[in-house]
């Protein structure tokens, strides 16, 4: 069934940078993390033990012991086809309500035939009802799902206290799935907004760095063009210093086209805050991490210019890596950053990038926190690496230099 599920999802390895987490919505990459969702959900048949401790209490003879037991093992075996196929992308809706039906069929038949220690099924049933119906619809299938159970218990003649301990977690159990399933809509509509803030502010550097290559080149080759032409002319009347002139001219402003050039690529290479915040939302999401961080840090500060600003995004980026990659058992990444005085009276911006996983241990630092420290250097700036609060996770801090504000800027920001 597993390797039906998942044909071609290659099995984990012992290098995978993300460990698996059954979070609701999650879909799964491989068979172990299908196993794992199964096992969890399995945790949830132990209300199953009344139609089990029927079974068993003598009751019924061979033939309804048998009977019983196979339509129970059916119930169970749709109950978790339908949680692999609603982790994978096997989802088959129409696949889904015909299981959802044959679980209540299940319900019914054994409800009136071995009697009401059965009706603890029609709980499942309308768990799994509210999973499969569209959300508009869950509540009304929900009630229709409670309501079945409600006659069923009437014929099965079961008493006043069997009725409440039945159709009351019926009832509200279908109505927390229909909850948790707009919950799990939700949560997918704004990773999806994520990723979608992250490109753009992509396509937004894209614009910029073809916007200002048009502007600089535009202008230069055009210049160069016209200077060209010119020193042609001044070649073919045998004006030889003018022409010489010309193709002077005409190297200066090539030369000043590679200069400006360089800075504008170099401008687009260098990463930003906003940038960074956005990307290392989509990741962490990815790898089932919560990223606590201010909406305002991605916002300039006065002091910080882009210099140091771009390097603060590169440490940013390369904290986020390192976490994806090495956070084991980390569930929440937390980004903060301030300001602080050193000694000498310089001001520095502080970025700080924490995680609640296992720590670094004994290893050393790797080639990336090396380029980083070595890029906070040329800045001025300097990165701190160790252990969380309480020893836990693994921190960064990368602080870097403020210039001074002027003291009418600095009024206007108190204000």
């Amino acid at each position: 069934m597993l390797r039906t599920l998942l044909p071609n999802r290659p099995a984990p390895t012992d290098g995978d940078a993300v460990s698996f987490r059954t979070v609701p919505g999650a879909s799964v990459d491989n068979r172990r993390q299908l196993v794992v969702k199964l096992a969890w959900m399995s945790l949830w048949m132990i209300y199953l033990v009344y139609p089990v401790e029927d079974l068993t209490g003598g009751r019924h003879g061979t033939p309804a012991v048998v009977g019983g037991s196979l339509a129970l093992a059916v119930f169970v075996g749709s109950y978790l086809a339908l949680v692999a196929r609603r982790s994978t992308a096997t989802d088959a809706p129409v696949g889904n309500i015909v299981t959802v039906a044959g679980m209540l069929v299940l319900a019914v038949v054994t409800s009136l035939t071995l009697g009401p220690a059965w009706l603890t099924l029609f709980t499942y049933a309308s768990t799994c009802v509210a999973v499969v119906l569209p959300a508009r619809y869950g509540v009304i299938g929900v009630g229709a799902v409670t309501a079945l159970a409600l006659v069923v218990a009437l014929l099965a003649r079961a008493d006043g206290s069997t009725l409440a301990a039945i159709l009351l977690p019926c009832f509200l159990s279908g109505l927390a799935m229909t909850g948790l399933q707009r919950l799990i809509s939700t949560m997918r509509e704004l990773r999806e907004a994520r990723a979608a803030v992250a490109h753009l502010a992509a396509s937004e550097e894209r614009l910029r760095l073809a916007r200002d290559l048009h502007d600089l080149l535009g202008h230069s080759l055009s210049l160069i063009t016209i200077k060209s032409e010119l020193a042609g002319r001044f070649m073919d009347a045998e004006k030889t210093d003018d022409a010489r002139a010309q193709v002077a001219d005409i190297e200066k402003v090539a030369r000043q086209s590679l200069i400006d050039v360089r800075e504008a690529v170099s401008g687009f290479r260098r990463p930003t805050l906003a940038v960074e915040l956005a990307a290392a939302r989509t990741a962490l999401t990815t790898a089932q991490i919560t990223l606590e961080a201010s909406p305002r840090l991605a916002e300039g500060r006065p002091g910080l210019d882009a210099e140091g600003a771009g390097a603060l995004a590169w440490a940013l980026r390369e904290a986020v890596t390192n976490i994806v990659r090495h956070g084991a058992d980390a569930t929440v990444c937390t980004v903060t950053m301030d300001e602080t005085w050193e000694e000498d009276g310089s001001r520095h911006a502080v970025l700080e990038v924490a995680d609640d996983g296992r720590g670094p241990g004994k290893s050393s630092p790797g080639n990336g926190l090396s380029g980083l420290a070595e890029r906070l250097a040329l800045v001025g700036g300097r990165l701190e690496t160790g252990a969380g609060p309480r020893g836990r996770g693994f921190r960064l801090r990368a602080s870097v230099p403020l210039s001074a504000v002027p003291a009418a800027t600095g009024d206007r920001l108190r204000e």
